[in-house]
């Protein structure tokens, strides 16, 4: 069985899937990821590597693709690759409303269709039967997720009469695990992002809207050490790892979906949800 995963910049693959990715790959099926910018406009959070930031030497880019090389080979995943290929460079393309969000080569900017195309080479040659992506908000509302959404489902779609993908999956986040988050870091010296209630997060979503759970413990540890090797991204006294020591597998031990195209099949949890990604799955 063949998956195939579409992230807007690196370390979301990790951050999302981390767990699913190291759990199928393990088991022996193929995993594709597909990542369509470089992330050259995210925040460098290392002082000594400040200098790589777009409005400096702007050579993050260059430098994540490394932190990506480091962080798939910890999981296991050799398919990684970034969308376009040699032909064309997506731009990370920073906050809407932004400078960056305006530039010509910024992914917001891309045709549709066009970047559509060059996803819909990839699904060609790899086949998946399953996919996986953002919502249609990007999560969080970041435009190269939202455009993440926008050519992974287009591309889907373009493609059907010679591939047709089985399941597609969009990431979500069940409310509860993010109230356990809060609660777990009461009183501790990292606050939980900085909110006080589940709702302030707009990737929160109620948990009837979750139709799957992929959980797999015995992964975590290479899921928190790719979240490492994205060291520009996250910090290891950030959140993820406060988080991590107080609620450990709980929270980053599984991870949550919602079918929006195929139909659900068993086994199923005690919450009637999904327990993998490719029951139903023919070859």
């Amino acid at each position: 069985m063949r998956l195939m995963l579409v992230h807007a910049h690196p370390d979301d693959e990790t951050i999302n899937n981390g767990i699913t990715m190291a759990h199928y790959a393990s088991r022996g099926h193929h995993v594709t990821l597909v990542t369509c910018t470089r992330g050259e406009e995210g925040e460098v959070l290392v002082p000594d590597l400040t200098h790589l930031a777009s409005h400096q030497e702007d050579r993050l880019g260059k430098h994540r693709e490394g932190e990506l090389a480091d962080a798939m080979a910890i999981i296991g995943i050799s398919d990684f690759r970034f969308l376009g290929g040699e032909k064309r460079n997506y731009r990370d393309s920073g906050m809407m409303g932004t400078p960056p969000n305006e530039r010509k080569d910024s992914f917001w900017q891309s045709d549709l269709e066009q970047a559509a195309d060059d996803l819909g080479a990839v699904m060609l040659e790899m086949r998946p039967h399953v996919l996986i992506t953002y919502d249609e908000f990007g999560g969080y509302g970041h435009p190269d997720h939202i455009k993440a959404n926008q050519i992974a489902m287009r591309a889907a779609e373009k493609i059907r009469s010679s591939w047709s993908i089985q399941k597609i999956y969009w990431n979500t986040i069940p409310i509860s695990v993010i109230e356990q988050g809060i609660e777990a870091m009461k009183g501790s010296d990292t606050q939980f992002f900085g909110v006080d209630k589940a709702e302030d997060f707009p990737f929160a979503k109620p948990d009837a809207s979750v139709t799957t759970v992929i959980t797999d413990e015995s992964m975590l540890d290479r899921k928190m050490a790719a979240m490492r090797a994205h060291a520009t991204q996250i910090t290891v006294d950030g959140p993820f790892f406060a988080l991590s020591n107080n609620l450990g597998t709980q929270v980053w031990g599984r991870e949550f979906y919602t079918l929006v195209h195929g139909e659900p099949s068993g086994p199923f949890d005690a919450d009637g949800r999904e327990t993998d990604l490719f029951a139903g799955v023919t070859l």
